[in-house]
C-alpha cells in the first residue's frame, strides 16, 4: 500500500511540474507598442495570393469577430473578394447563394456547414454581412464565400446530381440510384466494402465529366462543368479519408491546401487575384508544428505559392471558450496562456492588435524572441478538463516567425454560444 501511495505521489508530482513547465510569465519590452497595428490598418505585401488567418480557438467570440474584420480589411486595404473557410465545399455554395443572390436566411445559410462551431450569432452577422455589402456595391465589387473541407457529402452530392439534370438526364438518374445510400448521417455507418464500391462510383463520374467536357459545357456553362467536377473531387475525397483512417489528418490537411489551389487558380480566371482562408492556427502556419506529425496546409501552401503565401496567427493570454468535452457535449473551459512574445506586449493597452513579425523585427529584442521556439496557443473543438494540467495539450510549440508571418494578439477571449 505505501508503494502505490508513493507511486501517486510520484505521479502527481510528475504532473505538476510538466504543467508548471513553461507557465512562467516573459518579460515585457518597454518600447513593444511602437510594433503595434489595428486591425482595420493591416496590410498585406503587393505580390500576396493568400492571406491565412488562423484561429488559436475555435470556440471563442473575438477570434470568429475577427474573420470579419480582418477580412472587411483586406477588402478595403488590399481590395481582396474572396473569402474562404474551413468548412464543406458544397454547404458553403449555400451561404455563396445566400450572399450573392438572396437565397434563404443568413441563419439557413450558416447550418448547411454542418459543423457545431460555426452555429454560432457571430457567423450569422458574417454571413449576414456580406450579404448587405453585395447589395451595396456594383457587379465587379462583390464579395465570395467558399469552403474547402471535404468532410460532408449532401451538398457536393446535390450539386452533382443537379448539374447532371441540366445536362444529361439519364446519368443523373444512374448516378443518384447508386449514390442514394450516402449522406452526411449514414456515412459513418458504411462499411469497408460500400466505400470501396462508392469511390469506384466516383471514378466513373469523374471519368463521364472528363470525356463529355465539351458536350456538357455546351449544355451549360464552363463555370457550371467546373464546379460540377469540384463537387465529384470533394465526395472522391470524403470517401478516401474514410478508406484510410490511419493517414486522416495528413490527407485531409492536403485535400485542404488542394481544394484551396482550386478557389484560387478558379477565381483567377475572374480578375480575383487575393483570397482570404480563414482557419484554425493548425492548419494555417507554415512548419507542421503539430504533435500530431501531418503535415500543414500551411506548409503545402508556403511549398507551392512561398511569398505569395502570408499567415497571420492569433494567440491570447485569459481565454474562456467553448468546445466538446469528448462525448459530443459542449462546456466552457477557461486557462491562462503565457509565452516570451505574446507577453512582450504585456504592457500594451489595447486588448486586440496585430503585430507584423517584419516590422517588429526592427527591433533586436522582439527580433530575438520572435526567432525563439515557444508555446502558442492551439485549442481545436475538443477539450477535457484534464487537458489543463499541461500546456502540450491547448498549445503547438513552434518558432513564430518561420511559423507566421504576423501575429493578432486577444488578451482576453470569451466563449461563444451554439444556436440551436
Amino acid at each position: 500500500m505505501t508503494m502505490i501511495k508513493r507511486s501517486l505521489r510520484l505521479f502527481t508530482a510528475s504532473l505538476l511540474l510538466i504543467a508548471l513547465a513553461g507557465c512562467g510569465q516573459g518579460e515585457a519590452v518597454t518600447d513593444a507598442s511602437q510594433y503595434i497595428s489595428e486591425i482595420e490598418n493591416i496590410s498585406i505585401p503587393d505580390d500576396v495570393k493568400i492571406i491565412g488567418f488562423g484561429e488559436a480557438t475555435h470556440g471563442n467570440i473575438e477570434f470568429q469577430t475577427l474573420k470579419k474584420d480582418l477580412f472587411e480589411a483586406m477588402i478595403k486595404n488590399e481590395h481582396v473578394q474572396v473569402f474562404v473557410l474551413e468548412g464543406d465545399f458544397g454547404g458553403a455554395q449555400q451561404i455563396n447563394q445566400f450572399i450573392l443572390k438572396g437565397i434563404g436566411t443568413a441563419e439557413e445559410a450558416i447550418k448547411a456547414l454542418d459543423y457545431g462551431i460555426y452555429q454560432t450569432e457571430q457567423m450569422v452577422e458574417l454571413v449576414q454581412w456580406m450579404h448587405d455589402y453585395n447589395l451595396a456595391v456594383e457587379e465587379q465589387d462583390k464579395i465570395y464565400f467558399y469552403g474547402n473541407d471535404m468532410q460532408r457529402y449532401d451538398y457536393s452530392k446535390k450539386g452533382l446530381l443537379d448539374y447532371y439534370t441540366d445536362v444529361h438526364a439519364g446519368n443523373a438518374e444512374k448516378f443518384k440510384a447508386e449514390l442514394k445510400h450516402i449522406s452526411n448521417k449514414t456515412m459513418r455507418e458504411l462499411s469497408n466494402n460500400q466505400l470501396t464500391e462508392l469511390d469506384k462510383t466516383i471514378d466513373t463520374i469523374i471519368e463521364d465529366l472528363q470525356s463529355n467536357r465539351e458536350a456538357y459545357e455546351k449544355k451549360s456553362s464552363k463555370d457550371a462543368f467546373s464546379f460540377a467536377a469540384q463537387y465529384a473531387q470533394i465526395m472522391k475525397q470524403r470517401t478516401q479519408l474514410f478508406l484510410n483512417d490511419g493517414n486522416y489528418m495528413n490527407l485531409r490537411d492536403e485535400y485542404l491546401a488542394e481544394n484551396l489551389q482550386w478557389i484560387v487558380e478558379y477565381e483567377a480566371t475572374k480578375g480575383h487575384d487575393k483570397v482570404f482562408m480563414s482557419a484554425h492556427n493548425g492548419h494555417i502556419e507554415k512548419t507542421s508544428a503539430t504533435m500530431a506529425g501531418y503535415q500543414s496546409m500551411g506548409q503545402y501552401l508556403n511549398e507551392q505559392y512561398k511569398d505569395q503565401y502570408f499567415a497571420i496567427g492569433t494567440d491570447f493570454v485569459k481565454n474562456t471558450f467553448q468546445a466538446q468535452n469528448g462525448s459530443g457535449e459542449r462546456k466552457e473551459y477557461t486557462i491562462e496562456h503565457h509565452n516570451a512574445l505574446v507577453d512582450a506586449f504585456s504592457e500594451v493597452n489595447d486588448t486586440i492588435f496585430y503585430v507584423d513579425f517584419e516590422h517588429a523585427s526592427q527591433s533586436e529584442e522582439l527580433a530575438s524572441i520572435l526567432s525563439k521556439s515557444q508555446r502558442m496557443g492551439n485549442v481545436g473543438d475538443d477539450f477535457r478538463p484534464w487537458y489543463k494540467l499541461t500546456q502540450m495539450l491547448y498549445t503547438i510549440k513552434m518558432t513564430p516567425v518561420e511559423a507566421y508571418d504576423g501575429l493578432i494578439v486577444v488578451q482576453e477571449a470569451t466563449p461563444t454560444k451554439i444556436i440551436d
